[in-house]
């Protein structure tokens, strides 16, 4: 009888290979840290090179039986895959839980659910694309097809586990790859699970594979596979970075969402309470685990100090508890690096001269274990101090002045990333004009959710490509142009 709280994964230490479950060939192991408690919650292993040609080897078997499936068949099984999911959901709530210290119930209603969302999503875009059509009227002998690209090495994050896991597994399945997924080994537990409910679903031997490992040891070794075509990785800029230059001797195709440090324009023709606890809120939700966080809130002067303290006064309102808790709490960051990050920046900014009306180094009150922060505001922080240009990944909000519309946008447009950035105004002739005229892949109005299927990515060192939707599912497919092609003969 496993005891409230463990995993119910029996197989932690074993890869998903070729349709079994394989025991790996190093020998390592690595213990994964459930970051409310500070102690391990599971074991699993680390793979190598070894672990990742065998999985290679088996999704490029693979791939000359379902690269030719038919879209249909393909269908079918992720229709398989969501009925399982959701039959499964609560486990893989609390395996996220355990493994990244997301409170119960965003556990269950933001991160578990973003992935069967994302599954029935990309079902919704795979039943209405037009695999093949003529290129034009008139050029009907001119024949594009879609097709996968074939075996895909994929990458994911530990902050949001199924919402990066499901935006690739499932677009590359519907699109006709196969592939080798390697979850952070920081939050591999939903990863496991996620790989019982493909097996479960019937998906065919070799078309999904598992390994776990660290980035040199099978990150590395996937993107620098000749047999690999194509990369697809989030994370940070500089795991991007190292990526890119080992796909670069192959010439795969790399698709990569990274960093952020989401500027949040706020001007002062807006509900100013409403506008900065929303944008603060958001700031640090996932306990600022997010890569399009809006962290940089930008305010125009005659509100500027109403909106410093809106923001102090929300910090203080949130609330911190332990994740196995139910309510509407921020649970601990994911791990002591993370915690020690993120400790050290907020030392920084005070150093620099940021005024800190909210939070602080340390723990919470009532905390002396666990990687719990407190919610932090700083007030008057240029653009140029540490905290400003640096993604926090933690509750760590900088509130910075501006006098003009112009200076705002150059403000927000001042960072070497690209990904969301947000505008707040009752005029939204203007709102839409500043949105524009930001570099960013996504500009959220006014608070105005993503629709489902939109898609995500940035600008700059964001990455690029896009995740979700239709391009999302492009994303996995190569273009064949055929030429004399007879539409009566096909």
């Amino acid at each position: 009888m496993k005891k409230k709280g463990e995993t119910h994964m029996t197989r932690t230490t074993e890869f998903y290979i070729d349709g079994a479950w394989v025991t790996s060939t190093t020998g390592k192991t690595l213990d994964v840290i459930n970051p409310a408690t500070e102690e391990a919650c599971a074991t699993i292993a680390l793979g190598g090179q070894a672990d990742v040609d065998k999985a290679v080897a088996a999704a490029k078997r693979a791939f000359q039986t379902w690269g030719y499936t038919d879209p249909a068949e393909r269908i079918a099984l992720v229709e398989k895959l969501a009925a399982v999911y959701e039959r499964r959901s609560g486990e893989m709530a609390q395996a996220i839980s355990q493994e990244m210290g997301a409170p119960m119930k965003l556990a269950t209603n933001a991160q578990a659910a973003a992935g069967l969302g994302h599954i029935k999503a990309f079902l919704r875009v795979a039943k209405t694309f037009v695999w093949e059509h003529p290129l034009r009227e008139g050029a009907e002998a001119e024949h594009i097809v879609y097709e996968p690209i074939g075996v895909c090495g994929l990458i994911t994050p530990w902050n949001w586990p199924m919402n990066q896991v499901t935006l690739k597994v499932v677009p590359a399945l519907l699109a006709g790859c196969t592939m080798v997924l390697k979850p952070s080994e920081v939050a591999p537990l939903s990863s496991l699970l996620f790989a019982e409910m493909l097996d479960e679903a019937g998906v065919p031997a070799g078309v999904f594979n598992l390994v776990n490992g660290d980035g040199p040891g099978v990150g590395e070794a996937l993107a620098r596979h000749p047999d690999v075509d194509m990369m697809s990785l989030t994370g940070s800029t500089r795991a991007g970075t190292a990526v890119s230059k080992a796909a670069a001797d192959t010439i795969k195709r790399v698709s990569l969402e990274l960093g952020g440090k989401g500027p949040n324009i706020v001007f002062a023709d807006v509900d100013v309470d409403k506008a900065v606890a929303r944008g603060a809120a958001h700031c640090f939700q996932n306990t600022g685990q997010s890569c399009n966080a809006p962290t940089r809130m930008l305010v125009e002067r005659p509100i500027y100090d109403r909106a410093v303290e809106v923001a102090a006064r929300t910090a203080e309102a949130t609330k911190v508890g332990e994740p196995s808790e139910d309510g509407n709490h921020i649970g601990p960051l994911v791990s002591q690096a993370q915690f020690d990050k993120v400790q050290d920046l907020i030392r920084k900014g005070i150093e620099e001269g940021a005024r800190l009306v909210a939070g602080g180094p340390g723990r919470p009150e009532g905390f002396n274990r666990g990687y719990f922060v407190r919610p932090t505001v700083f007030a008057d922080v240029s653009n140029n101090m540490t905290i400003a240009r640096e993604e926090i990944f933690g509750p760590v909000l900088s509130i910075i002045p501006f006098e003009s519309e112009d200076e705002a946008i150059a403000i927000a447009n001042d960072t070497v990333y690209g990904l969301a950035s947000y505008v707040q105004s009752g005029d939204q002739a203007r709102a839409q004009k500043v949105a524009r005229k930001l570099r960013a892949g996504m500009v959220q109005i006014n608070g105005a959710g993503r629709a489902s299927g939109s898609p995500f990515g940035g600008y700059k060192q964001s990455g690029n490509g896009r995740e979700g939707g239709v391009e999302g599912l492009k994303d996995f497919l190569e273009v064949k142009a055929v030429s004399g092609w007879d539409p009566a003969a096909a």
